[in-house]
């Protein structure tokens, strides 16, 4: 005799659950820590989506989360990617004259009813013992990071992280232009790229490995100094335990991204980085 619909959702009601198997999704190529104060997430997350995800097919799993970048996030990603300072503001800003939605032009005045309390403020540093840890280790057991611009403040932080980055910030003049000069155009990342000029923070920085592996400098042709001198490296690689690093000091504005040979050095790095120059 068939058994009814009513005794056939008995059945199953009674009947022992079979054991669910779970499959996480997934991780992209590279897990991306962006976005800062002076440095606003989504024209980073632009262009490093146009430059390296659409352009070499390279997926990026991005965040601005600082405590993210750990030892069991990195687990399974082949790239680690930041491009954002080493500062946090707990207690909020001391001005906004130096946010990215604020209007230049006429100094306006900002006007709060009722006012906000005014209170110290200073930033603090982000970055933990155990995530310079994670990032060396990462890096030491055949992982590899590209880093950006800014990145280098995250070197005064931690001195694992300093150490696979290779520098810490000195500093940097206001916005001015100056050239992006090619210093060894022998190395795989450089190759057919040409000398450029952009608008740009021109960052400096205490330098800590053999020179030899700097291809890339920022000339101030105007002369300008900064630290007592007009250039500064702009960028260098090298092989570190199992893995590789790269840096590259350009990267204030999403126009300065999209320079076309800057948007060359990037896809040249990226292909150093995952060993696919040869």
């Amino acid at each position: 005799m068939k058994p009814t619909r009513r005794q056939l959702l008995t059945t199953m009601a009674c009947a022992p659950l079979a054991p669910q198997i779970l499959h996480s999704a997934p991780k992209a190529t590279a897990f991306a820590l962006i976005g800062d104060r002076y440095h606003n997430s989504d024209y980073i997350r632009s262009a490093l989506s146009l430059n390296i995800q659409r352009d070499l097919k390279v997926s990026i799993d991005f965040t601005d989360e600082t405590k993210l970048l750990n030892e069991e996030t990195l687990t399974g990603y082949k790239m680690l990617i930041i491009h954002r300072d080493g500062m946090l503001w707990p207690d909020g800003y001391p001005d906004e004259t130096s946010n990215a939605a604020w209007v230049a032009t006429g100094k306006p005045k900002l006007i709060s009813e009722p006012p906000v309390p005014t209170s110290p403020v200073k930033p603090r540093d982000w970055i933990t013992s155990a995530q310079g840890k994670a990032v060396r280790k990462f890096v030491e057991n055949g992982g590899v990071a590209m880093f950006f611009h800014n990145v280098t403040h995250v070197g005064l932080g931690d001195p694992d992280f300093r150490h696979v980055l290779g520098a810490a910030y000195a500093g940097h003049p206001p916005i001015r232009t100056f050239k992006v000069k090619v210093t060894n155009p022998n190395h795989p990342i450089t190759k057919g790229v040409r000398d450029f000029v952009v608008t740009d923070e021109q960052h400096y920085m205490d330098y800590d490995k053999d020179r030899k592996h700097i291809f890339l400098e920022t000339v101030n042709e105007d002369g300008l100094l900064f630290n007592k001198s007009t250039t500064a490296p702009g960028g260098w690689s090298y092989d570190y335990g199992k893995g590789r690093v790269c840096y590259l000091s350009p990267g204030h504005l999403l126009h300065v991204h999209r320079n076309p040979e800057y948007v060359k050095l990037q896809h040249n790095a990226i292909r150093w980085l995952l060993r696919q120059d040869s």
